[in-house]
């Protein structure tokens, strides 16, 4: 049996915070497609879609480092 996904923040191939890469790992999508809608709906949303990111980063966890579990 395969473990559930889990949405986590990557440690590398990330912008600012890595929300974006999170999302696009957990969908199966192209990181840079993720964030051109990310972008496109911030603008539209004026601006809103900071307020979201800000509680995203905060909401999911950043993966575990594989060098220090060993």
């Amino acid at each position: 049996m395969s473990e559930p996904k889990k949405m986590e923040r990557p440690r590398t191939g990330r912008m600012l915070a890595g929300v974006c890469a999170a999302i696009a790992n957990y969908a199966n999508i192209d990181v840079t497609v993720a964030r051109v809608v990310y972008t496109l709906l911030t603008i539209f949303t004026a601006f809103s879609g900071i307020i979201v990111y800000i509680i995203l980063m905060i909401l999911i966890p950043e993966a575990p480092n594989r060098y220090l579990n060993q």
